[in-house]
């Protein structure tokens, strides 16, 4: 797993979204590009279907999608990956491995493009991580918890 090289994220800030105001819904769409290795990240009210809509993204589906979710006395980052079930390239066990090769650098970037959000507001770091693995694979349909955002800060 490489580090994240901040050169190589573009993001972008879509609706009524602010770079220091946490507002809900407040929603990630992460993509990347195998040739250069950029990743675009778009921190918006909704998911950028736009981003995710080409034959190639459909194809592949290895784009991460997350939101906040506001629980009873708290906040939770909550993260989906598909793993398997439709058309899609791989199998179910080594897309597994693949995203959770990924997982730490999927953190990084939300972090570090939200490094504004995270400075004006620090007692969202204490917020738990939650990924939503993804399968038609009951082995592998699973939600697990990382720990919270504190601790995923690489």
């Amino acid at each position: 797993m490489a580090d994240l090289n901040p050169e190589k994220l573009n993001v972008i800030f879509h609706g009524s979204v602010e770079s220091k105001i946490f507002k809900l819904p407040r929603k990630y769409t992460l993509t990347h590009s195998d040739s250069t290795g950029d990743l675009f990240l778009t921190i918006s009210n909704d998911y950028d279907l736009k981003q995710i809509s080409s034959f190639y993204t459909r194809f592949m589906r290895d784009e991460v999608l997350a939101e906040w979710q506001k629980k009873k006395d708290h906040y939770e980052l909550h993260f989906y990956v598909h793993v398997s079930g439709g058309f899609v390239f791989g199998w179910a066990s080594m897309r597994d491995r693949i995203f959770r090769s990924h997982l730490p650098l999927v953190f990084q970037t939300i972090i570090y493009g939200e490094k504004n959000l995270f400075d004006n507001l620090p007692q969202l770091k204490e917020s738990p991580i939650l990924v939503h693995f993804q399968s038609k694979n009951e082995k592998y349909n699973k939600t697990e918890n990382f720990g919270k955002i504190k601790e995923n800060q690489y």
